[in-house]
């Protein structure tokens, strides 16, 4: 008896460290450093990939109606907010009749439940992070997504909120399609692909 009771506070001892391990665990897989931050957050890849239903969909909103504009958080530089996480900058702010004021629940809808509400055989493309492919080693890399409403490049490609997969290396230069280019007609450029020309990954020589 004296025993089984000499023991019981290292075993809670252990499982309170073993559970804090399993929590951390988790938390380093959905949430990651947001970088020249006093420990700020931002989701991670993965998990902002989660909510779009497909490659291209706007994704949901995955945090609680906090009663005030998204743009007071969702600015052209986004925001950090404790206890949820950095904010990212809305990359509308070129799109021609966006505003401050626009009504973005009418393509972003607030996430209320993690079961499907109406069972469908429909499987989305999923999003990927994939790099623009080049014509040559050291070309630009195309731009591999449409434009639309993603005119402001640095919104995703730069700052505080930046997935790192997809980070600009020269920020500076803000005119981005001076030097990248939408692919918006990839007969030719598959055409070299098909012949061994180009790389699919880097662009270059195979």
């Amino acid at each position: 008896m004296h025993a089984q009771q000499r023991r019981s506070p290292a075993i809670r001892l252990f499982a309170i460290l073993v559970l804090a391990g399993w929590a951390c665990g988790c938390a380093q897989e959905t949430m990651v450093a947001v970088p020249d931050t006093d420990g700020g957050t931002k989701s991670a890849a993965t998990v902002r990939a989660e909510r779009r239903l497909y490659d291209g969909a706007p994704p949901v909103i995955p945090h609680e109606n906090f009663g005030m504009a998204c743009a007071e958080c969702h600015d052209a530089r986004g925001v950090d907010v404790p206890g949820v996480g950095f904010a990212p900058p809305q990359p509308h702010s070129n799109t021609a009749g966006m505003s401050a004021s626009s009504r973005c629940v009418q393509c972003h809808v607030f996430k209320q439940s993690d079961t499907v509400f109406a069972a469908s055989e429909f499987v989305g493309l999923r999003q990927d992070l994939r790099h623009g492919a080049r014509l040559n080693p050291i070309a630009p890399p195309t731009i591999p997504h449409k434009t639309f409403m993603r005119e402001n490049c640095l919104a995703c490609h730069s700052g505080a909120a930046a997935r790192e997969e997809i980070r600009t290396s020269h920020p500076e230069r803000v005119r981005c399609r001076q030097c990248h280019v939408p692919v918006g007609s990839r007969a030719e450029f598959e055409t070299l692909l098909g012949e061994g020309l180009v790389s699919p990954t880097t662009g270059g020589r195979p």
